[in-house]
């Protein structure tokens, strides 16, 4: 789960990680009242959106006055913003985020994310910061200090002073900068975070260590026990399919390709995705209704899927376990007689009851493409992408 960048510095506050003075702002009017009571200039004014990029797409502007704040405002609210994370279509803007500009000295970079290839958490922290980490990495990586947190073991005070020895930070500077990293770690692990990113955490003119932008993202699979967090979830920032999805605890992610699949298993879901490429398609999505499926959340899968308007094909395949043949069967003839299959449809099934599943298919009366093996199902997918 995502959130905006003014309630992930809520969260900082929270934990005293320093941020710039400011709120968010839903109307131009609110935004020039902040602007006021800030009683500073220039001011920022900064789009609130799930993506990064903003500034670049337009949606980070400094105002030198409070009129100028408010006209901003009321330029970049309801704007269709566009950035390399939101795709051609862009996302319209709710709200903004006043904030009191900084004199800035420089730029750093810090953030802690899993590393699941060790089993650990990472930290961290280059003097790159403002740019994107993904080009740091491919271009300098010297410039990236890491270090590996054991859960078992947690931050030590020696892997934070590394971390601020390896920025060259002046003694002053690391005297902030080892609490900072501490806080940090304690923010991960509390709200049961995926990421935590601070780009830039700038070096102000008068020598303090400051959160310029904030980003924390969250594991779903810690949500139960995270209640205050789930309280920040932005329905409307979400694709809303997968919210959908989300509703029958279906495991839902809408992709851009032509090929819905709808698979019982992580695993098959995406060794099903592959089938689809090496069929010469794209796959539209990633479903896994997991095991214990009932026909309602078939149905309710598979009418997801045909609501998605780039949806040419589907392609359904099944290991019938736990889920068993003849009830994935049903629950794909109740979704068609209700929903209307206007696409090819390619079943493929194997396991418990599949005999029953096919003949519950072939009495159903619908024109569906009943596949004997994972290649007959590549081949009958390959047809569909050529028409």
């Amino acid at each position: 789960m995502n959130i905006h960048e003014y309630q992930a510095k809520e969260l900082f506050r929270k934990f005293d990680i320093p941020v710039p003075r400011g709120r968010v702002a839903f109307t131009a009017g609110e935004a020039k009242k902040i602007a006021q009571e800030l009683a500073t200039i220039p001011v920022v004014v900064k789009a609130q959106i799930h993506a990064g990029g903003r500034g670049k797409g337009g949606g980070v502007k400094l105002a030198n006055s409070v009129e100028e704040a408010e006209k901003t405002a009321a330029e970049i609210l309801g704007m269709t913003l566009v950035t390399h994370q939101t795709g051609p279509e862009g996302k319209v803007v709710g709200k903004v985020l006043v904030e009191e500009g900084l004199e800035i000295d420089k730029e750093l970079y810090l953030s802690v994310v899993p590393d699941r290839s060790t089993a650990s958490l990472i930290f961290m922290s280059s003097e790159a910061g403002g740019m994107e980490i993904e080009e740091v990495a491919a271009e300098t990586p010297e410039k990236i200090i890491r270090q590996k947190i054991r859960p078992g073991e947690g931050l030590q005070p020696f892997q934070a002073r590394s971390l601020a020895y390896g920025l060259n930070l002046e003694s002053e500077l690391v005297k902030q900068f080892i609490p900072l990293v501490n806080k940090l770690y304690q923010l991960f692990v509390q709200y049961d975070c995926s990421l935590v990113e601070i780009n830039p955490l700038v070096i102000t003119k008068d020598k303090k260590l400051i959160a310029l932008d904030a980003k924390i993202n969250f594991d779903d699979s810690g949500l139960y026990r995270q209640k205050e967090i789930i309280e920040l979830r932005d329905i409307s920032e979400e694709e809303p399919l997968e919210v959908e999805a989300s509703n029958y605890k279906l495991n839902y992610i809408k992709l851009d390709g032509n090929i819905g699949n709808m698979v019982n298993g992580a695993g098959l879901a995406m060794a099903t995705m592959d089938i689809i490429k090496l069929a010469g398609a794209e796959p539209a999505n990633f479903l896994d209704v997991g095991g214990g499926a009932s026909a309602e959340m078939v149905e309710n899968g598979f009418r997801i899927i045909l609501s998605d308007k780039n949806v040419k094909g589907v392609l359904i395949n099944i290991f019938g376990g736990i889920l068993r043949c003849d009830i994935l069967a049903q629950g794909v003839v109740e979704a068609a007689n209700k929903v209307g299959v206007g696409v090819p449809v390619v079943i493929r099934m194997e396991g418990t009851n599949v005999e029953e599943g096919r003949r519950i298919l072939a009495e159903s009366g619908l024109d569906l493409k009943v596949a004997s093996d994972v290649w007959d199902a590549a081949a009958k997918v390959a047809a569909i992408a050529k028409n």
